[in-house]
């Protein structure tokens, strides 16, 4: 930490990300031309006695070029939900890319020290280096340690990020979470970055325009819409006949919400095929299936955790709607941000092997909020088992592709070999996928749906929520809302002050578990005696610790406090349980910032070197009076865009 000279007070802390060329800073005041830097030492000369005069001459010492200061403190807001703080989203790094691209170009900025620098608060400082490391990851193609190493051991430690609930955050993720999680993302194609819209992206995230974000090429989520009568319109009706069924019928509606529109309009023009509702009934899901969508009901509590059976059966769904149909899922509750987060994760975790923390970071880079409460544990505790349903399916279909080429060699040899193991393996678990009634599942062949749902595994477990409900925290009673109110009629990008919208209440559960679909109704009653027993004996037992337990009764007590305090503070008209705690949010107003012009393409890349990247210096001297730098010298890979040609080379080490 090293004192300006007028500022005695601004203490600063220098990071040297390019040796040279580019620095991540944090300082108390404002930085200026009396600010201490650590400029690099003078190039060693020939011992010769024309350049000893010249070198004790003062008039012949070149003059160290000012440093150019920049900062997104004021322009690229997050917008918190309660007690979060970040990470900043992909909107936020796609304009910061754009600035920064544009100070590297800027003619009076060549060959001086380009300083990215924050406010030396923990939260700032955190968003800071991870939206640093994220550019350099995802735009530079920087390998993710790399990215990292200078920021790896600073002092003191970035702060970690929290989830979007307002009770006591007992789970944190930290910028190397993130910075690993964009990074898997970019390997497995889930983050394109050239396909990435940011006028899109931040319209349709705004409450009044949809409230909907992409998380992977592949999957939607968004908040719920609204629409009165919420109930499902029966086929085959005048009702049914009057629904909109072309995009023009859809603009035309009378009484469909404008958000509303814009999310059919949006699924039908991006090929979404299925919509996974997980929250009770406040919309009539007729306007989707009119327009070919196909919509199903996956209804558990809010701030709550789905059992793994529910789990399994999206996973099924979801992979044959992306391998066979070649279509997109969008998935919603009331919020689009707790259960969606459940679900979209534990998929993206079975698909693409991602870690619980690097899932979690990934999704709220994309949709700040995403995973709340309990629900990160969840994905924590189960994400070795998404993972074995994987490798089990790979396992699964390898055995009956060998199976089919051992029966196809026999047949060709015109004889009847013994039984192998692998036919062996086969008969036997036809054999035990038949239920009492005679019925069988016919084998998959020739198709390429996941055979998930064919695996053998423990029933009674799958319809739990994958851990001992023990070992999980209190459900949270209330989910995180963006608020639609808001004192202002001007709108910060990334803002959620809006005009008021009237709002369809949550139905009560006595109404809600009466349209429960039939499909959930019905995998309950075809569930086999030792099932049905064992559920029984587990609801028993789980009553009668209840009974007699003192830490649930203490839990209990304590979760009703919690709940009655922030009814307190957040006092509403509003009785929805979903919207506990966010009934009275406050929301940030701020100026309207220059909208940059969105290209198709990727961000330009500022090093044009295709050589591979080279490992850090291993200097890690400290200067003037204490300011630690440390070396982060790496190559580019790849080619300049031609939107990078105005833009300087950060450095001729780069």
């Amino acid at each position: 930490m090293a004192p300006s000279a007028r500022h005695p007070s601004n203490l600063g802390q220098i990071i040297e990300y390019i040796p040279d060329r580019l620095y991540l800073a944090a300082y108390v005041e404002t930085p200026d031309a009396n600010t201490i830097f650590p400029y690099p030492d003078p190039t060693p000369r020939s011992p010769s006695k024309r350049s000893q005069r010249s070198l004790e001459s003062p008039a012949s010492t070149p003059r160290q070029k000012q440093p150019f200061y920049f900062t997104v403190d004021d322009t690229l807001l997050y917008n918190a939900f309660h007690h979060d703080f970040g990470p900043l989203h992909i909107g936020h790094l796609y304009r910061f890319a754009l600035q920064f691209h544009e100070i590297l170009g800027a003619k009076e900025n060549k060959d001086r020290p380009i300083v990215f620098w924050s406010r030396a608060d923990p939260r700032s400082r955190a968003n800071a280096s991870c939206l640093l490391a994220c550019y350099m990851v995802l735009i530079q193609s920087w390998p993710p340690h790399l990215a990292l190493a200078p920021v790896a051991q600073v002092d003191p430690p970035l702060m970690p990020f929290r989830d979007a609930g307002y009770s006591q955050a007992d789970y944190g993720i930290t910028v190397q979470d993130v910075v690993y999680g964009v990074w898997k993302a970019k390997e497995e194609g889930c983050c394109v970055l050239e396909n990435f819209d940011l006028d899109e992206y931040e319209r349709f995230e705004r409450v009044e325009q949809g409230d909907f974000n992409w998380i992977t090429p592949h999957f939607l989520a968004f908040a719920s819409p609204q629409s009165t009568p919420s109930a499902r319109t029966i086929e085959g009706t005048d009702a049914w006949l009057a629904l909109p069924k072309t995009l023009d019928e859809v603009d035309m509606h009378p009484t469909l919400a404008q958000p509303f529109k814009n999310v059919l309009n949006h699924f039908t023009e991006r090929s979404i095929g299925l919509v996974v509702r997980l929250n009770s009934v406040l919309y009539d899901s007729s306007y989707f299936e009119a327009l070919g969508i196909q919509h199903i009901d996956m209804i558990f509590e809010d701030g709550t955790c789905p059992p793994l059976s529910m789990v399994r059966k999206f996973i099924r769904m979801a992979h044959e709607m992306i391998t066979v149909k070649k279509k997109g899922i969008a998935v919603h509750c009331k919020a689009g941000l707790g259960r969606t987060g459940c679900l979209i994760g534990a998929y993206l975790i079975y698909r693409h092997g991602f870690t619980a923390n690097e899932i979690i970071s990934y999704m709220r880079f994309m949709r700040p909020g995403m995973v709340v409460g309990p629900q990160q544990h969840w994905l924590h505790l189960n994400q070795g088992t998404f993972r074995e349903w994987w490798v089990e399916e790979r396992l699964e279909r390898k055995l009956r592709k060998e199976a089919a080429l051992a029966a196809a060699a026999s047949q060709s040899n015109g004889n009847h070999q013994p039984s192998t193991p692998i036919r062996a393996m086969q008969k036997a678990h036809l054999g035990r996928s038949a239920s009492k009634n005679g019925t069988s599942t016919p084998p998959n062949k020739g198709s390429a749906r996941t055979p998930l749902g064919e695996i053998e595994q423990d029933r009674a477990h799958d319809n739990t929520i994958g851990v001992q409900e023990d070992y999980l925290p209190a459900p949270t009673p209330g989910q995180p809302r963006k608020n639609q109110r808001g004192g202002s009629d001007r709108h910060h990008p990334y803002s959620r002050s809006t005009s008021a919208v009237p709002t369809v209440e949550e139905e009560p559960r006595t109404e809600r578990d009466a349209q429960e679909p039939t499909s959930v109704r019905r995998s309950r009653g075809n569930e086999s005696d030792e099932e049905r027993n064992l559920r029984m004996r587990q609801h028993q037992q789980r009553k009668a610790s209840a009974s007699v337990s003192p830490d649930r009764r203490e839990r209990a007590v304590s979760h009703q406090v919690t709940t009655a305090a922030y009814q307190l503070i957040d006092n509403d008209a509003s009785n929805d349980i979903e919207n506990m705690g966010m009934a009275n949010a406050k929301t940030k107003s701020y100026d309207q910032v220059q909208r940059a012009t969105s290209a198709s393409g990727v961000l330009a890349k500022v090093r044009g070197s295709s050589s591979s990247p080279k490992r850090p210096a291993a200097s890690g001297a400290v200067r003037e009076a204490g300011v630690r730098k440390t070396s982060g010298r790496v190559g580019s890979v790849g080619n300049v865009s031609p939107t990078a040609s105005a833009a300087r080379k950060l450095s001729g080490a780069c």
